[in-house]
């Protein structure tokens, strides 16, 4: 099986910064980057395939079961969503929804968060 190197969807948010465009060199047009959703099925940021036999292809059209694997075959779509944040401001609190409240209304999974501190680069930065 192929193994496919990925283009994120890019977010270029309010609070977003330079670090992702400097120091971890992701190639966009854009000058602030708040996120790189590196993978990603969500309808609002999918990932796209780059280079190779699906090149520019989405990877949510291309991936099936024998790539994923037969326990991701229990969810109507693929349940993770892998991002890169470069906060330059302090982000907003949030509140996400159960599964069974956003599947209701949203047609997605709740969002359940790991977060792994890669860098800091500002004196004083935290959660």
């Amino acid at each position: 099986m192929e193994i496919f190197k990925l283009k994120p969807a890019v977010k270029d948010n309010l609070w977003g910064g330079t670090n992702l465009l400097e120091k971890w060199h992701k190639n966009t047009d854009k000058d602030i980057i708040a996120e790189t959703w590196e993978l990603s099925f969500h309808p609002d940021g999918p990932c796209r395939i780059d280079g190779g036999e699906f090149d520019g292809k989405f990877l949510k059209d291309v991936a099936n079961e024998k790539m994923l694997g037969t326990a991701c075959g229990k969810f109507r779509f693929f349940p993770i969503l892998i991002k890169l944040i470069d906060a330059r401001q302090n982000l907003s609190v949030q509140v996400h929804p159960s599964d069974e409240y956003a599947l209701k209304n949203e047609n997605q999974f709740g969002k359940t968060e790991m977060w792994y501190i890669a860098d800091v680069t500002e004196k004083g930065a935290g959660i």
